[in-house]
């Protein structure tokens, strides 16, 4: 038969509400009688319920986490950050995942509320006009946003507008005029549209002409041959890919390679998120780095400033906290060979940063 709080109290030789607050609150419980209380639980192997706290309107201590997927190393980092320190400070994560489909949006929060998070941890497709977001804000449901590019909500992000900016500015600064960005969905991402903005502004400030993104199915592992055929025909192709995440700049550099095309020497790669396995290619892959594990932690921290009602902390980090970038140089970019086709190294040594 299953142990009770009735048998560990019982046990224990104290009232079921001792054994309660032991269980649930042990910096109330004397020193002596929580060690006794802990020795019987650990005697008869009682669990406590989690079902049974939330019940009786209890703290669940218990996080929702929405990621659009686990299948982009990225998420998978932040996840990392976010479980060490929730687990360190007595916390559960429950985790959903939603290919960015409203539906599934929608399904994940709602069954997240049922089981009564004391917070959110979410990426979103766009934060600044997203429905749930509103309810959730009228609902007063706590939560903070990953990799979001927002100044509305509570987020952790980089710069994605100004890291794109200074990734173009480095294939600029090595001769390509012919830069192309590939992108997903850009109604689907924020931050792929904020990729885009900081693409075109360093074109333009070279007096480069910027092109639309060319967007793909960043799920798919191949290029269709119509994507390939663009990529790599005619006398104008491009000579530098701009690509807004690492895992779609791999799927570019297999598609390149089965068409013939040898990287960097035929056409230059750039990636962004600085994931380690870029390091492990041939060549390894530049990236634009984000601090992606960092992200999960600062965004665990704000959620938790907020749960705990930390206003010490709260009054310390803005609404909106962003984090630093790098860039990877990596062995994907090579110095374009036509110099006379090369942007004026002079122009963009006097260029400022415009975003910062």
């Amino acid at each position: 038969m299953t142990p009770t709080i009735k048998d560990v109290a019982a046990h224990a030789g104290f009232s079921i509400a001792t054994v309660s607050r032991a269980i649930n609150a042990p910096h109330t419980v004397n020193p002596v009688t929580l060690e006794k209380v802990r020795q019987s639980i650990d005697a008869l192997n009682f669990r406590p319920s989690p079902l049974g706290r939330q019940l009786r309107g209890e703290r669940t201590r218990l996080i929702g986490v929405i990621l659009p997927t686990l299948a982009n190393p990225v998420f998978a980092e932040c996840l990392q950050g976010i479980d060490e320190l929730a687990s360190a400070q007595g916390y559960r994560l429950m985790l959903m995942t939603t290919q960015y489909d409203a539906d599934r949006e929608r399904h994940a929060i709602e069954t997240l509320r049922e089981q009564r998070v004391e917070g959110l941890i979410l990426t979103v497709a766009d934060a600044d006009t997203h429905p749930l977001l509103d309810e959730l804000d009228r609902a007063g449901l706590l939560y903070v946003l990953m990799h979001n590019d927002t100044v509305r909500r509570p987020s952790v992000s980089v710069d994605n507008r100004l890291a794109a900016y200074d990734g173009v500015r480095m294939l600029i600064a090595r001769g390509h005029r012919r830069i192309l960005m590939l992108a997903g969905s850009l109604a689907a991402s924020d931050r792929a549209r904020q990729r885009h903005l900081g693409y075109a502004q360093a074109m333009q400030q070279a007096g480069l002409t910027p092109a639309p993104a060319l967007e793909v199915d960043f799920n798919a592992e191949e290029l269709s041959p119509s994507v390939l055929a663009h990529l790599t025909s005619g006398p104008n192709r491009p000579s530098a890919l701009f690509c807004s995440n690492d895992l779609l700049a791999m799927v570019v550099m297999r598609g390149l390679r089965r068409a013939r095309l040898r990287i960097p020497h035929d056409m230059s790669i750039l990636g962004f998120d600085g994931l380690a396995m870029g390091e492990l290619l041939s060549p390894p892959l530049a990236s634009i780095c984000a601090p992606n594990r960092e992200i999960g932690c600062a965004a665990w921290r704000s959620l938790l400033a907020r749960v705990t009602r930390n206003y010490e902390s709260l009054n310390q980090t803005s609404l909106a906290l962003t984090l630093p970038h790098s860039l990877r140089e990596g062995a994907t970019i090579a110095a374009f060979p036509n110099r006379d086709e090369a942007a004026p190294a002079h122009d963009l040594a006097a260029a400022e940063r415009p975003f910062a």
